[in-house]
């Protein structure tokens, strides 16, 4: 006896069709018109799109920064995701420095053992690849790899801490290259940006819009052309995380068209949120929304809706990285650099892609199950994920294009005391969620309650395809 979704319209990245989708045990057996109920436990999905679950792979759980972490461990984060339509995430293992990667590794093994309650994968975020000439670290992407962590990520900002050089860059790109590995980077040049914030702090702008002006466009372009022209030299694969303008969008294209094998992703907050709107320098709530790359002008944002379009971007991700006002953002309060980054998405990148993506005629709904679904799927090496087809898992959104929804940090399973999108309102959000086959959330008669079991999500190991070039 299998699980039959009835009546609903199958949207693939290339197709929309009324089709009906059998699920037996953990994956699709069968898709078709008019499936034969006879024996099956019947879902009915009449006016409802049934989508791949959403594949998010920018996330940040548990995360250490500064003195604090991240505010969503594995367990409300995975739920989170969940509820929002997500099935699967890739979340960002980070290498301090001085420690290896096999340490970290395990760190972060622990971190996820018995609370994540979807599917997920690691990237490895490299600071360090050990003494002398690096080959410790070198040898242990290979294990990396061997162990189905295929992609590597590189900052180009936060120096002392997190940025690499580019020699060291240099190195692991070879490396990379070799393995048919893919390299995630952080691009901003972070040597011009502390030069900026150190003048700032000097001269008493401490307030959090400081934050966003003291990190120009200029510098995320500069580092976007820099990275992928390293890339390019020892034919890496680059991969540019959070690309927030466009000025570091026309330096990607401009690579791309000389060659270089370079993709990129954005997210929801470049897309709908703005400087101007959001951070016009007039309180401390303003707070909420300093993350890196920041807040841009809203005239970048035509830029990235076009790219989105035309496949210019390949994905959209949360970069969710969640920090409380009250407690956490607050640590910078008269210091706009100690304000931890990062803001909480993950729950709402669906609602806020499809709202203002699908409906204001941005993007169809193919190129939304495309960005959110399939490409992240395909370009992270996860050929089970991001896909409506037979042997596939079973992990399906039931999305219901109609559905009214108030974004309200009261009601959100985030574990947050704020929303960037708080009060608005959207038009499209998850009805049922199924991963690997089990109903783990059901929107229409519990919503925002997760149905399964904490730990039921499972590591996945990756192939490495270079981002699928």
């Amino acid at each position: 006896m299998g699980t039959l979704i009835k009546n609903g319209t199958v949207v693939r990245a290339d197709s929309s069709q009324k089709m009906d989708v059998l699920i037996e045990g953990e994956t699709i057996a069968k898709v078709g018109a008019a499936l034969d109920d006879i024996g099956h436990s019947v879902v009915e999905a009449t006016g409802l799109l049934v989508m791949p679950g959403g594949v998010d792979m920018h996330t940040h759980l548990d995360m250490p920064f500064g003195c604090t972490n991240s505010a969503d461990d594995y367990t409300t984060g995975t739920q989170a995701a969940a509820v929002g339509g997500t099935t699967t995430i890739i979340d960002f293992a980070l290498q301090l420095q001085g420690q290896t990667m096999r340490q970290t590794l395990d760190t972060w093994l622990k971190k996820s053992h018995g609370k994540a309650c979807v599917d997920f994968s690691l990237h490895m975020a490299v600071t360090d690849l050990g003494p002398g000439d690096g080959s410790q670290g070198l040898h242990e992407m290979e294990e990396m790899v061997a162990e189905g962590i295929t992609s590597f990520k590189l900052f180009m900002a936060y120096p002392g801490f997190l940025m690499v050089d580019d020699g060291l860059m240099f190195k692991l790109m070879q490396k990379a290259a070799k393995l048919n590995a893919l390299c995630c980077i952080h691009a901003e040049n972070g040597s011009a940006i502390d030069i900026v914030v150190a003048q700032m702090l000097a001269e008493g702008k401490t307030e959090p819009h400081f934050h966003a002006l003291s990190r120009s466009t200029k510098s995320e372009a500069e580092a976007t052309h820099r990275a992928i022209a390293l890339a390019d030299m020892v034919g890496a694969t680059v991969y540019i995380v959070h690309l927030s303008n466009q000025e570091a969008l026309g330096e990607l294209e401009h690579m791309r068209r000389c060659g270089a094998k370079a993709l990129a992703e954005t997210c929801p907050h470049y897309l709908v949120l703005s400087l101007e709107e959001h951070m016009p320098g007039k309180s401390w709530e303003e707070a909420k929304f300093v993350f890196t790359p920041p807040l841009r002008e809203k005239k970048h944002q035509e830029s990235l809706w076009a790219a989105l379009a035309d496949g210019s971007l390949s994905v959209v991700s949360s970069d969710h990285a969640p920090f409380r006002l009250a407690d956490q953002k607050s640590l910078g309060r008269h210091n706009f650099s100690k304000i931890p980054n990062g803001g909480p998405g993950i729950e709402n990148r669906l609602q806020i892609l499809w709202h203002f993506g699908v409906n204001a005629g941005h993007i169809a709904p193919e190129k939304f199950v495309e960005l959110c679904c399939t490409a992240p799927a395909r370009i992270f090496g996860m050929p089970q994920k991001g896909v409506i087809a037979e042997g596939k898992d079973a992990d399906i959104l039931l999305w219901g294009p109609s559905a009214n929804y108030t974004i309200l940090a009261a009601t959100q399973r985030m574990a947050m005391d704020y929303s960037m999108f708080e009060g608005w309102k959207v038009k499209g959000n998850a009805a049922k969620v199924f991963s690997r086959g089990e109903l783990v959330v059901d929107n229409t008669t519990q919503p925002g309650k997760f149905l399964g079991a904490t730990g039921r999500g499972r590591f996945l190991k990756r192939e490495a395809n270079a981002g699928g070039l």
